[in-house]
Formats: structure tokens, sequence, C-alpha cells
């Protein structure tokens, strides 16, 4: 089975992750993507280089970021190929003791049967 596992964060951070950062999430990214629970992983940039589109009830609107307003802003996302739900919530566990601060949202991943 598969989960979508969100990153959001309180806050924005205007600065890049410190180098000791990068190295402690570049080893956890290694580990699944050779154990094979991690299939892709991306960082979010700042929302001020971002977009948000509303569709509501026919009209579309388009609101240029950053996003000041919200209450969590999306970090990143990891997709992963688990065993169970148990298992996707230990490794998000795992990924949050690296990331630090935040929440992740767990979403598994409507599958279609193989034929």
């Amino acid at each position: 089975m598969k989960f979508l596992s969100i990153y959001a964060k309180a806050e924005e951070s205007n600065h890049p992750p410190s180098q000791e950062e990068i190295n402690k999430m570049g080893k956890l990214i290694e580990e699944g993507m050779k154990a094979g629970w991690l299939i892709g992983t991306e960082g979010c940039l700042p929302t001020a280089l971002g977009a948000k589109i509303r569709s509501s009830e026919g009209k579309i609107t388009v609101v240029d970021g950053p996003f000041t307003e919200a209450k969590e802003i999306v970090g990143g996302f990891a997709l992963l190929h688990v065993a169970s739900k148990e298992e996707a919530i230990q490794l998000t566990k795992n990924f949050l003791k690296v990331a630090g601060d935040g929440v992740c949202e767990l979403r598994q991943i409507c599958e279609q049967p193989a034929n």
C-alpha cells in the first residue's frame, strides 16, 4: 500500500537548512530509497513563489503567495510504499525526529488493482 505524507509547519523559514540538517535528511532519504519504503520526496520553496487557485461556484480565482493567512505551511511531501498504516506512522515519526517541529498528514493512496 502507498501513503502520501504531507509535512507542514507553523511558520515559514526564510533561510535554507543548515549543512547538518541537510546531511541528516539526506541520510534518511538514502536509507528509505535503498530499503524501498520511500518512493519519492521533495521539499517546497517559500509560499511567496507559489499561488492558490480556487474554484467556487464556477468562478476560478488566483491568489499569488505569500500565504500569510495560513495556519500551517506545507514544507514538503513523501510518497511511502509500506505494508501497513502502522508502518507508515512509524516511518513518519522517524521523519519528524529529523525534520523537527511540524505535523505530517498521512493519506492512503487509492491504487487500482493489478490486471
